[in-house]
């Protein structure tokens, strides 16, 4: 499971293993993956991530609570927050063919390999049975447009990502008390 370092650990992740993609199409000055709010636009060839997106995942709501086993003593914690994180990945720099180039290296790791887990993952992840699943979201033109709009910049070409589940750890745990001895009481037999 993950703590408040999830979101940022995903992150991680993905410029990682973007960068190390990259390397293939150019082994002497590779462009690179880099986490970005697209503030400064980058001045050589580089693949930005932006998360712009943070949601609740529908379909993981209302999950029961999570017990503890034993030998550990008995607690019961809210279960997880499940996350959706969506996000813009754009290319830069270099001229129009390396810019299609990274769009396309990009498209062939999320499609390849669409779910990530066990040891892809760092972080909080690592070493859990968590599972990451990259969905390339279809947003009409208007809805990319939006976006661009939302953050102040001019359209771009791009692809928007959606990572599913992330679940964020609750600090809501109660300690539950063992049944030690119990006491019937009711009418009384004639």
């Amino acid at each position: 499971m993950g703590d408040f370092g999830v979101v940022a650990d995903v992150s991680t992740i993905i410029v990682n293993r973007l960068t190390e993609a990259l390397r293939s199409l150019d082994p002497n000055d590779p462009p690179r993956a880099q986490l970005s709010d697209l503030e400064d636009r980058p001045s050589q060839a580089t693949l930005t991530v932006f998360l712009y997106e943070i949601a609740e995942d529908p379909t993981s709501r209302n999950r029961p609570p999570v017990r503890s086993l034993p030998p550990a003593p008995p607690t019961s914690r809210k279960p997880p927050m499940a996350l959706l994180l969506r996000y813009l990945i754009t290319p830069w720099g270099g001229n129009q063919e390396t810019q299609h180039q990274m769009i396309g290296r990009a498209l062939q790791v999320f499609y390849d390999d669409a779910i990530w887990s066990g040891e892809e993952l760092t972080g909080s992840l690592a070493g859990t049975t968590e599972a990451l699943q990259f969905t390339l979201t279809p947003l009409t033109l208007d809805q990319k447009s939006w976006i661009w709009y939302a953050i102040q910049k001019p359209y771009r070409l791009s692809l928007n990502y959606e990572v599913r589940v992330v679940n964020l750890d609750s600090l809501d745990v109660a300690e539950l008390r063992l049944v030690r001895s119990r006491t019937i009481s009711g009418a009384s037999r004639p």
